[in-house]
């Protein structure tokens, strides 16, 4: 089964988008499975992994319900707050139904990182990893120092790095990031997305030779057996189209890799990680 562990539906009527705006065409418009269906046929993608794209609970429950109608969806990854007393019934709620596999952290949005090793939080996601439940991080490289204290205190917790933790590519740096991948890669149950890259280069005349060294470093760090390919479509778009994100990543493998681990990068790993 191959599989896009990472893409977005939306609809800008909703109102919860708020990062969507009119100064951002190419996004400022509906995305939904008909949209995205034909790439998949074109890359012989069977299903993919719907992410939550903005941090609202009804926003989670528009997707369960698009997934629910849409066979192409093989999960749902949600969004919870756990500052929220009531993240456990909202949680509780979202699992009913059978393609809800997940949720999302969005440390990225949080203008204090730090708030993420509040006893409170830490509580709350520890009783997450006690129940396996699969958590998706999306962060920047700059919050990397409290997403690995995080993983000191909860080294149990089954969670995936999204989009590598955003590098600085237009800079071309490699540390700390470099030294925080490494460490993250030593939890076994920490997976690492190997998508969203297009966007945090140089939108126009960019080359694969900016984001192939990041890719192999990853791959070096978690091997074969705990990467997963994502498109993050459609915010791609701002760089890349759905087939210039798929051949990015297909020229930046190791030359030494057979079908095996070609087959875990584009879905065996995800429906592993996600429990499909």
């Amino acid at each position: 089964m191959r599989i896009d562990a990472h893409q977005h539906y939306w609809k800008i009527e909703r109102k919860d988008y708020g990062w969507i705006t009119p100064e951002l065409p190419k996004l400022y418009r509906d995305f939904m499975p008909t949209d995205l269906e034909p790439e998949l046929f074109k890359h012989e993608l069977d299903a993919s992994i719907l992410v939550q794209a903005a941090p609202t609970i009804e926003e989670t429950h528009f997707l369960l319900a698009i997934a629910d109608q849409t066979p192409s969806v093989a999960g749902v990854v949600g969004w919870l707050d756990l500052f929220d007393p009531d993240h456990r019934k909202h949680y509780d709620q979202f699992r009913r139904s059978p393609k809800f596999k997940g949720f999302r952290l969005m440390i990225q949005d949080m203008p204090d990182a730090s708030r993420i090793l509040d006893p409170a939080f830490v509580k709350a996601l520890r009783g997450y990893a006690d129940e396996e439940v699969p958590v998706d991080l999306l962060l920047v490289s700059e919050q990397m120092a409290f997403v690995a204290e995080l993983l000191r205190k909860i080294p149990h917790l089954r969670g995936v790095i999204d989009h590598l933790a955003k590098p600085q590519i237009k800079q071309k740096s490699f540390e700390p990031w470099k030294s925080y991948m490494s460490e993250f890669a030593r939890y076994p149950g920490i997976y690492c997305k190997l998508s969203g890259l297009v966007t945090e280069g140089e939108h126009a005349g960019w080359t694969r030779e900016d984001f192939t060294p990041y890719i192999r470093t990853a791959i070096e760090q978690f091997g074969p057996e705990r990467v997963m390919f994502g498109s993050d479509w459609p915010v791609c778009l701002l760089a890349a189209d759905y087939s210039e994100v798929v051949d990015l990543l297909q020229s930046s493998i190791p030359e030494e890799w057979g079908e095996s681990q070609i087959e875990r990068l584009f879905g065996a790993n995800a429906k592993e990680f996600y429990k499909l």
